[in-house]
This record gives C-alpha cells, structure tokens and sequence, in this order.
C-alpha cells in the first residue's frame, strides 16, 4: 500500500475547524485598524422615483458621525459592468432599500443613530412589484442565466401532446426566497495612498479586485481583496455586492479604514434573491407510462437595474426522455431588487416543478413513481444529443428504494395514519451540471519535507481547504499533513470563484497540475530539496472549460417520509434520504455535510421559507429571520446521504462532480409528493405552511379510514 492510497475519499477534519469553533478565525467585519470607522447604508425608502434631497445635519450632529455621503458628495466612480455596484452615482431610486447614503462614524452604534436621522425627500413615480403569468411587460429573453438558450423546442410538441393518451396540465408556484448566510455580507477597507486593501465576505476575490480596480480606475496590482473565512453565501456573495464598494468610497473620502456590514433586514434588498417562478407543465405520455410530449414554460421577474432570468426550464431539457418538448423563459421588469444567484438556480424550482409533475403523472396512470422515471431514461442528452460522460439515475433511484424500504409503500393516497397524523412517502430525482473553469495554482517543496499549496480558491464552509491539500498530498505522494494550503487572497495565483459547485473541479484540476509536475521535478532532483525550495506552477486555461464534447452531470434520488397533522396543517418531515451519483467522492466527510445541508435547504423550501413583495410598499414582507424561518434542527429528525461509485474520465484529474448544490435539487419536490400521499390533496405552491395546507385538508373529502376516523 502507498502512503496516499487513502489520502482521497477519507473524512479527512476540516483544517480550519479548531479556528472556527474557538473564534479564532476572523471574518470580514472583524479586522481592526488604527481610528477604523463604521459605516451604515440608509436605505431607499420608496418603490421607484428620484432623491430631491438629503438633509444630513440632523445625523452630523450626533456623537461619533464623521460623514455623510450621499450622489452628490461621494466619489464619482466609474460605470460598473455590474450595474448593481453603481451606488451614490445618481438620484435615480430603482426600487425600494436601494442605498441612498452612507453615514460614516466612530462606532457601529453611532453609524447605525446616524443612519437613522438621515432624512431624504423623493420624487416618487408609480411602482409595480407584483408578477403575473399575463402581465403587459412580459417577454421572451435571448438568454437565461448561464448563457442558456430562452426556448428550445424539438419535434412538434404540441401535436404530440393533444394526441397523447395520458396528459398532465398542470401549474407550479416558487416565492421568491432569499440566500441568508449565517455572516452577513460585509467589508473592511482601507487606502494607503493609491494602495486598497479590501477584507471581504466573497465566494471570488479575483473578480472582486478586477471590479473594484475598473470602478475606482486604480491598477489592479495595487489592489488586495482577502476572503479568508467566509460565514456561507449560497451565490449571493458569487459576485461583488454593494459593501465592498461603499467601504472603498468611505475609506476613501474618510482616510480610514472603514468596515460595511449590512443588517440582516437590508440582505433581501441589496444582495439578491431567488426570484419567484411560475411554472406550466405540459406531459403526455402513453399507457406504458412513456413520455411523448414534454412542455416547461417559466415566468420570472428580474429588476430594471439589469436583466436576470431564472433557467427553470433548462433541468427538463436533460432529465427524460421525451421525443416532442418545448422549454420557454419569459420575464417580466419591475420595480423590485435585482434576483441573483442562490443555490442551484434555475435547477432547485424548476426541478421541484418538474418533479411533482412526474408524480402527478405516475398517479394518473397508476405507475409506481419510481419506476415512471425509470421508463423514461433517456440513452443520450434529450436537448444537444450529446452522450452522458456518464448517468447513474436509475442506480440512485434503486438504491435510495432498498435503502429507505420503498416496496413496502402502500401507493394508495391517505392510506397510512397515526391518530390525527397522516403519513405519506414520495420520491423526487436530481440533476445538476459539472460546471469548471480554468484557474492556476503554485506548489514549493520545502527544506523540511513540507510542501505549500497556494490558490485564490475561497472556503465559503465547504471543506476547500482540506480537499485541496488531499487533491496535492494524492498527486504528490506524501502524507497529508505534510502539505500547507494558503487560499483567499487575490495576491495567490489567480483562480475561479466558489460558485455553481465548480469549485473543487476547477482548483482541484489546477493543484492537481501543479503538483504532479513539481513531483516530476523532485524525481529529476539529484539531492535534497535546496534551501530555497522548489516550486511548480500551473494554469488550467484551455483545458477546464466548461464546454464539453459530453453532456456532464451529477444526478440523485430524493426520498421523503412526511406527518400531516389534520388538526394544524403542521407538516413534519420524518425522513429525508438522498442517494447520489456526483463522481469520485473527495471527502467522504465533507461531502456527505454538503448533500445534508442541501437538503436542510430544500426542506426550508419545501415548508417554511417563504417572502412576498407587498404590493402598496415595494418591499419584501420578510426581511429577517423571525419571519423569514430558516430551518433548523428541529425541524428534521433524520436526514441520511450516501452516494455510488461512479467513474467518470470526462470531468477532471480527480474524477470528481460538484456537491455544493445537488442536495438541494428535488428535495422540495419528494417533500411535497409525501404530502400528496399522506393526504391526496395536491398542493402547487410551496411552502407547505400549515394555513395553506390545513385550509387544503379542509377542502378536501378525506379517504375513508382517515383524519383519525
């Protein structure tokens, strides 16, 4: 045996953990300085229109308020590509909690007093925040986000599904929900000179520096943005967000080092948010169970400060086989913050859409539902025609049944109670892309027999580090304790962001490179490692790139075991059991925490996470944690991830598929088929609160045998 034979696929611990868990570990807020002062956004407080004035001598006046800047006395900037970065540039208000002015103090307290005797006169126009499938402003984007086609259609899917023997019509509702990781986005900045040095809360530090240098037209060598500990993102902090901007302005006009954090109430307003999806599916199928006719159309809002569109449709262009299909985007602009990124977009609710649309078509035929999603295995990519660099869906579906005892489900609706709770089963699959980019790293052999690992990768709490130092102690034929990673900072060599569950495959392969070729040097070396050390390099641009030859994805099975109390409408998940297929599995620890905790998610998404645009103000209703209910333990009692073995030489060095993202695809879906089985009430729209369901129950005829009779 070779001392790395284990090295890979071991629970290795987290190496940052003890710093973690004794507080050791500093965060964006958290990095002091000489005079350092705080700064807090005053938020837009209407729904569209234009800033008359701003009457900063009330907050001037307090203890500890150093300045107020406002669009007319803070640093002009350059025009952002993003223009959500565009803050104090114009009196323009595209919606409401758009930052207005920034009150720079001494102190938290005294810049959190200031900001709140700010007072701003508007100019206010008519507002519209409410989506609607038939809204005047609807249209048909070029582009979804990731740069999908807005429509794609093959054969005559129309034709196909009037003709069809069995047919599904139905139509699905996702809120808009919001990321809400646990440190809220944040930064500390500070000028020395024409010198910027930006601690940030970021999933990339590399694009953050490239931003900030455009806008405030400084080189980027004189730029250093850290990300060392990072308190969660789910996509929020994927690209710079207004903080790391108001911090450089305020370091700037001030001469001090200032640190931005956002309250939690601002997060839905300034951050992004999954933006609401209504969905119409369309299947035909015949009496095998086989689909004919596949048809996804989805409505999404984005903002007038940019174009986003949700690709909910693009999961249906991937998963069965259907010979007839059309998948269509249409958008609608309103005066509502711009929707961004968050875990699994495009895939969480357009997955969730699809699946119980694959139930409700088993039950209208009488098909076990994890047999209907086997019939219709597709042999190659339904959509490109592309070959699966591999697809291990049926294995997931038949392994998560033996394991959670599906063969013994009774299929019948309603059939199961406990006393005044029903009991219900339901199966859900999952589907996410290997995405990967190009990124480089460096790795020195050391006099002691050590080794260091450097890369601009972020550890947003997944494990990176202790993965990357596994991928290097793999290739290098060393034991992992003898290799030292040093990440998140954009003076490390350049690499992708934590994003779109790219981020092992990506700073995986460019550690991978470096350290087999700096292996390759130490076998060449005729005597010890020289006093300076030995080093290698390696840049991964023109090989990990996200186009393939193959159709790359990771897949899984979802299976859930619901309570309905008919009493309450309370609905409680018993068990939760995902079953993966996600390529060579790195870290047997840390991934196995990555799939719970995407199923944590879907399972907030499922029954309580839940936010609306209020209609009169423009805002979103639930903006903090108490009406906003992230789950937490009590809200599951057991949640098991497992995953098979699975090969795959199409992907990466390492034969690995993202993880960060799959736990939460389908969840939502096998959670609320459950609820359908243990009440025979089919409910559209998520969450499954109590009030929604029980007023479903009530409406309902029960099951002879239920409802405690």
């Amino acid at each position: 045996m070779t001392v790395t034979e284990t090295v890979l696929g071991t629970g290795a611990e987290r190496r940052e953990g003890r710093e973690k868990v004794t507080g050791a570990a500093r965060y964006a807020a958290e990095f002091d300085g000489p005079g350092r002062a705080h700064a807090r956004a005053v938020p837009a407080a209407v729904a569209r229109g234009r800033v008359t004035g701003v009457d900063a001598v009330p907050a001037l006046a307090l203890p500890g308020v150093l300045a107020v800047l406002t669009h007319e006395n803070a640093p002009r900037l350059a025009e952002p590509d993003d223009p959500v970065l565009a803050v104090l540039q114009g009196p323009r208000v595209p919606h409401r909690g758009w930052p207005v002015a920034l009150v720079v103090a001494q102190s938290l307290e005294a810049a959190r007093a200031g900001a709140a005797a700010v007072r701003v006169t508007y100019e206010t126009e008519p507002h519209d925040v409410t989506l609607t499938a038939s809204h005047p402003g609807v249209y048909v984007p070029e582009k979804a986000n990731g740069g999908h086609p807005a429509v794609r259609e093959r054969g005559e899917p129309e034709a196909a599904f009037a003709a069809a023997e069995v047919r599904i019509d139905v139509e699905y509702r996702v809120p808009p929900l919001h990321n809400h990781p646990m440190e809220p986005h944040a930064s500390t900045a500070r000028w020395d000179g024409d010198r910027l040095t930006v601690h940030t809360s970021s999933q990339g530090t590399t694009v953050v520096r490239t931003t900030l240098a455009q806008m405030f037209e400084v080189p980027e060598e004189g730029i250093t943005v850290a990300a060392e500990h990072v308190g969660g993102g789910f996509g929020s902090k994927g690209t710079p967000r207004p903080d790391v901007v108001l911090a450089a302005m305020a370091a700037r006009h001030t001469g001090r080092t200032v640190t931005v954090a956002f309250p939690r109430r601002l997060l839905p307003a300034v951050v992004g948010h999954r933006a609401p999806t209504l969905h119409r599916l369309r299947l035909g199928a015949g009496r095998d169970g086989r689909l004919t006719s596949l048809g996804h159309e989805v409505t999404t809002h984005t903002s007038h400060v940019k174009e986003f569109v949700e690709q909910a449709a693009v999961p249906a262009r991937v998963m069965y086989a259907a010979p007839h299909s059309r998948t269509v985007h249409r958008v609608v602009p309103l005066d509502v913050p711009t929707p961004s990124w968050m875990r699994a977009p495009g895939e969480a609710p357009g997955m969730y859409a699809l699946e119980s649309a694959m139930d409700e078509l088993a039950a209208e035929l009488g098909v076990d539902p994890v047999e209907l999603r086997i019939r219709n295995e597709p042999e190659s990519e339904p959509d490109s025609g592309k070959p699966f660099s591999s697809r291990h869906l049926v294995e997931c579906l038949r392994e998560g049944a033996r394991r959670f005892g599906w063969a013994a489900r009774d299929p019948r609706p309603g059939a199961r109670a406990e006393g005044p709770l029903l009991v219900g089963t339901g199966v859900a699959a999952a589907t996410y892309p290997v995405l990967v980019a190009p990124s480089t790293a460096a790795v020195r052999a050391m006099p002691d027999g050590g080794f260091l690992v450097r890369i601009n990768a972020t550890d947003i709490g997944t494990g990176a580090r202790t993965v990357l130092a596994q991928v290097a102690a793999d290739a290098l034929g060393v034991p992992l304790e003898r290799v030292r990673i040093e990440v998140g900072s954009s003076d490390l060599p350049a690499a992708s962001l934590a994003g779109g569950s790219s981020g092992t495959a990506s700073w995986g392969w460019a550690v991978h490179d470096a350290c087999v070729r700096l292996a390759d040097r130490l076998a060449e070396l005729p005597g010890p490692v020289p006093a300076e050390g030995i080093g290698a390099h390696a840049d991964t641009t023109g090989r990990a790139e996200t186009e393939s030859a193959y159709s790359r994805h990771a897949f899984g099975a979802h299976f859930a075991e619901v309570t309905v109390d008919t009493v309450t409408g309370e609905v409680r998940a018993r068990r939760l059991l995902g079953v993966y297929a996600a390529g060579r599995i790195l870290n047997a620890r840390t991934a196995r925490s990555q799939f719970v905790g995407g199923m944590t998610m879907g399972l907030g998404m499922a029954l309580t996470e839940d936010s609306h645009m209020d209609p009169a103000f423009g805002d979103f209703a639930e903006s903090d944690l108490a009406s906003y209910h992230v789950p937490a333990h009590a809200d599951a009692v057991d949640i098991e991830a497992h995953w098979v073995d699975e090969e795959d030489a199409h992907l990466n060095p390492m034969g690995s598929k993202g993880i960060g993202e799959i736990g939460i695809v389908g969840t939502a879906a096998a959670i609320g088929n459950a609820v359908h089985h243990a009440t025979g009430v089919r409910f559209r729209e998520l969450p499954l609160t109590p009030d929604r369901v029980l007023t479903g129950l009530l409406g309902h005829e029960a099951p002879a045998g239920t409802f405690g009779g």
